[in-house]
């Protein structure tokens, strides 16, 4: 009570609620920053200091955040990878592609297909003959196609920070980007199209492969749409207004960017793509495109970075990893085979030169975000009810894992490719 008049306690509890917010806010980006300096100075990319500090602060790890707190986070872990996205779209300049975008593409398509094949050829002699709880031969393939399915996608914006923190430049750091922007797609794609195969093995009646193949273009159709048409009314804006200060224009690239993932999100298109083809259009089309991408690398990249690979450390569920150890092992080096045999034996056909060919796949390693969404909406279908939780601690450990050792393997590639110091 105070004088009379009333008890300010719910008030109190509101601000301090508040207040735990932001302070968490401040101590996630805080401790995600010093963190990546340190990896820095022992020579290991920023971004694994940032995934570290959010592990470090996990609430199934030190208990230092809340599980309240990471569930608030899920807007700013969305604006972050909206930008993060957006730069990667900015990569895929159609005259670079007009040069390259058959082998691109083709590249994708190898890299994604052997992976694929190389995490159902391993999982699922695993599941079957060495796990007894798998006998059944219809689960040991649901489960092996749907872990198949997740293992061609990469983490773009894993690799767009190293490229971005070590300014490399050359012809595999752009193959790497425009390979890690193409192979989502190509990933969706796969992930979509064998789930109903799976779910047929785990008892549904039957595969409405039209259907599916239809919401599919919707989904990847709708989303690709409402980035291009942002894009050109962004276009349009910075036409009219043709003598922006840079501050000005820093807030109209915000404001496109995420009405482009807005829109998208409540259509319930894929929000990525959307963005992606966003930052296709601008860098394609917008006359001051390298001002835009500029500005947004000088002034919030590495804001963006810290906030979004520090919330995804943050993010990845440590206790459902449990009783998943070796599947996990057996998912990291089977997909790993396979992004390395599939760049190799494309770039043989495709007679690239002898530095895609061997450093390229080094910086298709990192995998998180899209893969991880893919497998929580698997978990929430009742047909995978019995093996979805075992699914999602695999994909989980594995993006764990990936998003440590991916940043490394990039650096190092980059390195031997000549691209970096």
């Amino acid at each position: 009570m105070l004088n009379g008049y009333g008890s300010i306690g719910p008030l109190k509890d509101h601000k301090n609620n508040h207040m735990n917010v932001i302070l968490s806010i401040g101590l996630l980006i805080f401790t995600g920053y010093l963190l990546g300096e340190l990896a820095e100075k022992i020579k290991l990319p920023k971004i694994s200091g940032y995934i570290l500090a959010g592990i470090l602060l996990n609430p199934d790890l030190s208990g230092i955040m809340s599980d309240e707190f990471v569930t608030h986070t899920d807007p700013l872990l969305s604006v972050s990878l909206s930008f993060i996205t957006f730069s990667i779209g900015g990569s895929l300049s159609a005259k670079k592609l007009r040069a390259t975008g058959k082998t691109i593409l083709f590249l994708t398509l190898f890299e994604s297909l052997f992976a694929f094949l190389m995490v159902f050829l391993f999982m699922f002699l695993s599941l079957r003959f060495f796990m007894p709880a798998f006998q059944s031969t219809s689960v040991a393939l649901a489960v092996s196609l749907v872990l198949a399915s997740l293992a061609a996608p990469t983490d773009p914006s894993a690799t767009l920070a190293v490229i971005h923190e070590y300014k490399a430049k050359g012809e595999v750091s752009s193959t790497m980007l425009e390979i890690a922007a193409f192979d989502d797609i190509v990933g969706i794609v796969i992930y979509t199209l064998v789930t109903a195969f799976a779910a047929f093995f785990l008892g549904s009646t039957d595969i409405e492969i039209g259907k599916t193949v239809m919401e599919l273009g919707i989904d990847v159709g709708g989303a690709i749409l409402i980035g291009a048409v942002i894009g050109f009314v962004f276009q349009l804006i910075t036409k009219i207004f043709s003598r922006q200060e840079e501050g000005t224009l820093i807030v109209l690239t915000f404001g496109a960017i995420l009405m482009s993932y807005g829109i998208s999100e409540y259509f319930g298109f894929e929000s990525l793509l959307s963005t992606i083809a966003l930052g296709a259009v601008v860098a394609n089309f917008n006359p001051i495109s390298d001002k835009i991408f500029k500005l947004i690398e000088r002034y919030t990249d590495e804001l963006i970075f810290v906030i979004f690979f520090t919330l995804s450390g943050l993010h990845l569920q440590l206790s459902s990893i449990t009783g998943s150890y070796l599947l996990i092992v057996i998912y990291i080096i089977a997909r790993m085979i396979g992004k390395f045999t599939g760049i190799y034996s494309g770039s043989l056909l495709f007679s690239t030169s002898p530095k895609v060919k061997k450093y390229t796949a080094g910086g298709l390693i990192p995998q998180g975000g899209i893969v991880i969404g893919l497998a929580l909406l698997l978990t929430k279908d009742p047909v995978f009810k019995e093996t979805g939780s075992m699914i999602m601690g695999v994909v989980i450990g594995a993006a764990l894992i990936h998003e440590i050792i991916g940043p490394i393997f990039s650096r190092l590639s980059l390195k031997k490719a000549g691209e970096v110091e």
